[in-house]
């Protein structure tokens, strides 16, 4: 059989050819990566005692977070925490909760 420079099929006959590109650091493949980081993420939140929360909001919302996020130059979940905590107090101190 003949070696066509085409031909990627019949990976054997191409072993020994360098490919271009980064050369390969991690012996994990990329899916299993993002698995393993995630994990760690979450350990590393539950030791913070972090918890996950998720909501949707519209864009006209987000983008009036994120300037005023950017304003006090803390994070949007900083900021979201620090505004739901305030709103709770003041509904406690008002016997509402």
């Amino acid at each position: 059989m003949a070696k066509e420079q085409t031909d990627r099929t019949t990976l054997d006959l191409f072993a020994n050819e360098r490919r271009p590109g980064r050369p390969k650091t991690n012996p994990l493949s990329r899916d299993e990566q993002l698995r393993v980081n995630k994990r760690n993420q979450l350990k590393r939140d539950k030791v913070r005692g972090l918890k996950r929360v998720e909501l949707k909001l519209n864009a006209e919302a987000v983008d009036a977070l994120n300037a005023l996020a950017d304003a006090r130059e803390i994070s949007r979940s900083e900021l979201i925490e620090e505004m739901l905590l305030a709103q709770l107090k003041a509904l406690n101190s008002q016997g509402m909760v």
